[in-house]
């Protein structure tokens, strides 16, 4: 079964431990492609189209995410299309991988910023409202985030990328703790001033219905979470109980020796 989006050009390896690569895709879009044979596990794959796609539809500026298809002929005719796994050079995987669309190249984009800088964030709540999703889906890592601002512009903007630690990688579980799928400065957090700083975000994942659910995960090919049909509906229901559990894992964080939101006023 092929796809709409293919990709075209090979161009660069990227950062990070699911070695990704920047690829150019067949609607001139570039992706940072993840490939099934990434060395993290396969399910990371299924894990950030299905995370992303709940932290898009729940209003989070994250990037748009694709099957896309990766040729045998773009593969051989790649040299760098390489993963490393086990200290070899190994071929990245054909046929359908994870597409993240890459912000616009035309821009600057930071994937690191001095904390003097990060008061130049624009959008600097949506790191709160990014908890509701990353507490939700039981995010294993870090948040990430990669910066953007205008040529000459003077603000940035925050996008949340790499949900491949949502549902604990591999495992399909929920290991919750405290620090886990938070950012690692605290100055981000330090407009929170209450629950209303985590809305509207909050409050629809609250109210999310079942079919909410299954829509963010019906489009993930079977092969990326190994056909584990069962597997696949587990996680959905699972996600669909933790709506009510999303507070309490906040709020684990909020109390932690962290100290995240010294602003919040008790009302």
């Amino acid at each position: 079964m092929s796809t709409e989006l293919y990709a075209v050009q090979h161009i660069r390896r990227m950062r990070g431990g699911s070695q990704s690569h920047l690829m150019r895709a067949s609607d001139s879009h570039f992706f940072v492609v993840k490939f099934q044979n990434n060395p993290q596990h396969i399910r990371v794959l299924a894990n950030e189209m299905f995370a992303t796609r709940l932290g898009r539809w729940l209003g989070l500026p994250m990037p748009r995410v694709e099957v896309i298809e990766v040729s045998d002929w773009l593969v051989r005719n790649s040299p760098d299309l390489r993963v490393e796994i086990g200290g070899t050079a190994t071929p990245c995987s054909s046929g359908r991988q994870l597409g993240s669309e890459y912000p616009d190249p035309e821009l600057p984009i930071f994937d690191y910023l001095p904390e003097s800088l990060l008061d130049s964030v624009a959008n600097r709540l949506d790191f709160a409202r990014c908890l509701v999703l990353d507490k939700w889906v039981g995010n294993a890592d870090g948040r990430q985030a990669v910066f953007t601002r205008k040529l000459r512009g003077r603000r940035y903007r925050a996008m949340f990328i790499d949900q491949g630690y949502a549902l604990n990688a591999g495992e399909w579980d929920f290991p919750d703790a405290s620090l886990r799928g938070v950012y690692a400065r605290n100055c981000v957090y330090k407009d929170v001033t209450g629950w209303e700083s985590f809305e509207p975000t909050l409050t629809k994942a609250e109210e999310a219905d079942i079919i909410d659910i299954w829509r963010c995960a019906e489009p993930i090919p079977p092969e990326w979470y190994e056909f584990d049909h069962n597997g696949l509906e587990r996680i959905v229901e699972a996600i669909y109980q933790r709506r009510t559990m999303i507070r309490d894992l906040i709020s684990s964080f909020r109390t932690s020796s962290r100290n995240p939101f010294p602003n919040w006023m008790e009302t």
